[in-house]
């Protein structure tokens, strides 16, 4: 019983982890007012050290840029529950762990604060739990996270060269 708990798992938290993904994407692709308020904030923030723009509406940061981030992690977390894209699902933890690590960081050193949009803190509480499941999927997936990356390094390092030679052969 034990071990059906712990093969189900991960995918329990990857539908967790998909959901708040992909639940958010209706406020950031439809340029919800709640957005609005969050990413104004933000690009205030950062027009105060001169890099106003980056979190605007075309700024390397944008909501659109983040909801697509987002859309890209539930996509693999939920692709990752078939056995033959399982790989996917590490890929998705990470995307996930990246875009909540700015997030909870965010929240927490900028003047958006733990509760922007005077919901109780619900939405950093929400980020919070979306940054510890990915952290933890992360841990589960190690080993198909270090096969991607293997394949990645072989891909851009190119075939690994022939250690032995054949004597006597016309090259």
């Amino acid at each position: 019983m034990l071990d059906r708990i712990k093969s189900f798992a991960p995918h329990i938290i990857a539908v967790i982890a998909s959901l708040v993904f992909l639940d958010s994407l209706r406020f950031k692709f439809t340029n919800a007012p709640e957005t609005q308020v969050i990413f104004g904030k933000l690009d205030a923030w950062a027009e105060s050290f001169g890099a106003g723009g980056l979190f605007a509406q075309t700024g390397l940061f944008s909501q659109y840029v983040i909801g697509t981030a987002e859309l890209a992690a539930a996509a693999c977390l939920l692709l990752g529950i078939l056995p033959t894209l399982r790989r996917l699902q590490g890929l998705g933890a990470l995307i996930a762990f990246a875009v909540m690590s700015g997030a909870v960081n965010f929240h927490l050193w900028t003047p958006l604060g733990i509760d922007p949009n005077n919901d109780g803190g619900g939405l950093f509480f929400t980020a919070c739990v979306v940054l510890a499941t990915s952290l933890l999927l992360i841990f589960v997936r190690r080993r198909e996270i270090a096969a991607i990356a293997g394949g990645v390094a072989a891909a851009l390092t190119g075939p690994a060269p022939s250690l032995t030679t054949s004597k006597g052969s016309a090259q």
